[in-house]
């Protein structure tokens, strides 16, 4: 709800800065109290004027003009101790770059800085710009202090070209504000290892052994997590998956690729979701060049090895953390999972029942039964993935209290 809500709009110096006014407009639809800050730049694009008519309240652009005699020359910090959320709309590479890196020249840089309200920012510019290597440095500062970072869209830009820069729409606009002030923060200060998607293990340059994961299951878990407030890292098979900014996403193929990337960041992490599907065996050999197929040889032989079991390998190093695992079974769904319970030393293992079309592999459903070595199983009702998602966050918040 943002009734009554003290929301202060930044608007920074772009094309995208007549956006806004939708935005402010939409705030004082829904009943919140809206404190507009301009850029001496944004206003060259908008007048101060028509956002004031629409938020009620004369616009901040000067550090140094109190607006009344109760301000005492110090607006930033009266605004920052007022705001309950701070969003920057649009937000340009030059107030990203100043925000990551500590830089205070102006009202909106010096209020953001001192406020301790949660921050929402919606960046837009050319897809140069938004590509270029320090300003995606910058948004990586910026998610790793706990700010909000909201992906543009692609599109039609202002100079005519297409590409990835446009701010994003108003509906998406409105749900980010709408989750920030709703925010559960539950995993606040929990960094979160979640794994998603099938490995592949290669036969040669082109050919591969895999899975039929999608990894939906893993992405809607580390969403969930992040949502939570959780610090999470995806480890993942799965390509351009949608995201949010705020997950660290680790690109990985095959099973000890995986591995390897857990390794290096399990000793520092609270809690493991292998929710990915490891591939069991891996070619022998793999071939420098394709394999070639000979018209003369009716059948090929591939000599396989075992892969390393990854839970088991990372949770006999545990320590304090909290270690779950899935087990998809098509049959003996109870003895399969309860058997990696114990043999995998997890904390819970989540059982997929995989053996009707409507759940698991490649579907938007799962059947859940969690076990643990603390309490006797509980079945959860066909649910969709992020459904089951929250309720094992649920379940793990409810598990620490």
């Amino acid at each position: 709800m943002l009734e009554s809500k003290h929301i202060a709009v930044f608007v920074t110096g772009g094309i995208a800065s007549y956006k806004a006014l939708n935005v402010v407009r939409e705030l004082i639809k829904n009943r919140a109290d809206v404190q507009v800050v301009m850029t001496e730049s944004a206003t060259k694009f908008v007048t101060p004027l028509t956002f004031a008519t629409l938020s009620k309240h004369p616009v901040l652009t000067d550090n140094f003009v109190a607006q009344s005699s109760e301000d005492d020359f110090i607006p930033h910090i009266k605004l920052a101790r007022w705001a309950d959320l701070s969003v920057v709309i649009p937000a340009t590479a030059d107030v990203i770059g100043k925000m990551a890196n500590g830089i205070a020249d102006d009202l909106t840089t010096t209020t953001l800085m001192a406020t301790d309200s949660p921050k929402l920012v919606f960046p837009a510019m050319n897809t140069s710009m938004w590509n270029y290597p320090p300003v995606q440095k910058n948004l990586e500062t910026l998610v790793n202090i706990g700010v909000k970072v909201v992906q543009p869209d692609s599109g039609f830009l202002a100079e005519g070209e297409t590409g990835k820069g446009r701010l994003a729409d108003l509906p998406e606009i409105m749900k980010h504000i709408n989750n920030a002030i709703d925010s559960d923060d539950s995993l606040a200060g929990q960094d979160i290892i979640v794994t998603a998607g099938g490995t592949k293990e290669p036969i040669d340059p082109v050919r591969y052994i895999g899975n039929r994961s999608s990894g939906k299951m893993g992405i809607a878990l580390a969403k969930s997590a992040a949502n939570k407030g959780g610090n999470v890292t995806l480890i993942t098979t799965v390509k351009n998956a949608e995201l949010s900014s705020n997950i660290k996403v680790v690109q990985v193929d095959s099973a000890e690729e995986m591995l390897t990337e857990l390794q290096a960041r399990f000793a520092k992490t609270n809690v493991l979701v292998m929710a990915a599907a490891i591939s069991d065996f891996k070619p022998v050999h793999v071939s420098d060049q394709k394999i070639k197929k000979n018209d003369n040889q009716e059948t090929y032989t591939i000599e396989l090895t075992k892969n390393p079991d990854i839970l088991k390998t990372v949770a006999k190093d545990k320590k304090e953390q909290f270690v779950v695992g899935f087990a998809a079974e098509t049959q003996n769904l109870l003895a399969n999972a309860e058997k990696k319970l114990i043999s995998k030393n997890a904390d819970v293992i989540l059982a997929n029942d995989v053996s009707q079309s409507d759940a698991g592999f490649n579907v938007d459903t799962n059947r859940i039964t969690l076990l643990s070595k603390s309490s006797d199983p509980q079945k959860w009702e066909l649910m969709t993935k992020q459904q089951v998602a929250d309720k094992f966050w649920d379940y793990y918040v409810a598990l620490k209290k």
